[in-house]
């Protein structure tokens, strides 16, 4: 008689109960995305909009640590004066950061 109840009761479950219990997930995935994903496209999306930006004339260090002044920008490369006379072509995407006019006099 005992079994009989509870293969009774098993079945009268609470409807909200499965939405419950995927709640924690949720969150989680949520605090993720402002905690993580959230940033990292942000800093894409800046780092693209400063390699359009990018035009000859304009001072660079490269993810690689070079600095130097823009002499080209082709659709993939840029072309990079690192010394007077010395030019060395990177990839666009290398650029990691654009430098304020004359600082290249200053180092």
């Amino acid at each position: 008689m005992i079994s009989l109840a509870h293969a009774q009761t098993a079945g009268a479950a609470d409807p909200t109960g499965g939405f419950m219990q995927l709640l924690p997930m949720i969150l989680m995935f949520v605090v993720l995305w402002f905690l993580m994903i959230r940033p990292q496209m942000k800093k894409a999306k800046e780092h693209k909009a400063l390699l359009e930006a990018l035009q000859k004339g304009d001072e660079i260090v490269t993810g690689g640590g070079l600095v130097g002044r823009v002499t080209k920008v082709g659709e993939g490369y840029v072309n990079v004066e690192i010394a007077e006379g010395t030019e060395v072509i990177v990839q666009k995407p290398a650029v990691a950061l654009v430098l304020p006019k004359g600082t290249l006099k200053s180092l």
